[in-house]
């Protein structure tokens, strides 16, 4: 019997293994979509940044956790991660299973849902079925659902959490650490001429950089007064005010913008991606 879930809803898993499938409908205009996994210890984090399945990274050391090729059912193209869940180290108590887009937001993905079977079933009807759907048409990348134990078996729970931050924010949230460092060494250019690192780059020719008056913070990737360099891939800001965070949904990183009344930060700009999201 295949359970419709709803979001939020859960349903216990009687098998050994699981297949998580993810499908949608292809077409003109329509982003790549691309299954990840990501395997929490206590405190929903990772506990290293092997614990993050991905296109470029298809299989968990244990072999445990690992991504399938891409398929074409019918109309449809599915992207799967398949789990051996009795099989898991005891420190893992979630795998969370996501989606990213590649090219535009899941508000042009059309037909977008998970599918969760007995891996010892082959094909046939799936234990839980869940459409996703994006909340703002903003989303890159969409926490699909959860497998998490529960006593000395496994549950899967429809989440459907979307992200504006695509693969690299979701990753981050959890705990996945991006190189800096070799993240701004694959940012385009021929590595023979790229600048000698920590060298301030050079104006272009006859072209006067001018300083931002006193008082008034640099943006991001503009000569300041010698002040402290800013943070990472973000512009300076003046102290945060304190106030009251949230409830996080089912205990998962919010999005930026989940404070009631805090507006999107104009000046809000993500790190360059690191290397290890780049399709290789």
């Amino acid at each position: 019997m295949t359970h419709a879930m709803t979001k939020g809803s859960n349903v216990p898993l009687g098998a050994a293994a699981v297949r998580a499938v993810l499908r949608w409908t292809p077409g003109t205009g329509v982003p790549d979509v691309d299954v990840s996994a990501l395997l929490l210890g206590p405190g929903g984090r990772v506990r290293s940044d092997e614990d993050f399945v991905f296109y470029n990274q298809p299989r968990h050391p244990s072999g445990l956790v690992r991504r399938l090729p891409k398929k074409r059912v019918a109309e449809h193209l599915t992207d799967t991660v398949e789990a051996d869940l009795t099989a898991l180290d005891a420190s893992v108590e979630q795998v969370v299973i996501a989606a990213s887009s590649d090219g535009g937001t899941f508000a042009h993905v059309p037909d977008l849902r998970i599918l969760v079977h007995d891996a010892a079933g082959g094909d046939g009807e799936p234990l839980a079925v869940f459409d996703v759907r994006p909340e703002t048409g903003e989303e890159t990348a969409v926490i699909c659902g959860e497998l998490y134990r529960r006593g000395e078996g496994w549950k899967f729970r429809a989440v459907g959490q979307g992200y504006p931050t695509g693969l690299v924010g979701l990753a981050t949230a959890f705990g996945i650490s991006v190189d800096e460092a070799e993240a701004d060494g694959e940012d385009g250019g021929d590595p023979a001429a790229t600048e000698p690192e920590g060298a301030p780059a050079a104006p272009e020719p006859e072209t006067q950089v001018v300083p931002a008056p006193p008082g008034v913070p640099p943006a991001y990737g503009y000569p300041g007064d010698g002040g402290a360099a800013p943070a990472y891939g973000y512009p300076p800001a003046a102290p945060p005010v304190p106030a009251a965070a949230p409830a996080a949904g089912y205990g998962y990183p919010q999005p930026a913008g989940a404070v009631p009344g805090a507006g999107p930060d104009p000046s809000f700009r993500l790190p360059p991606m690191g290397p290890q999201f780049l399709r290789r």
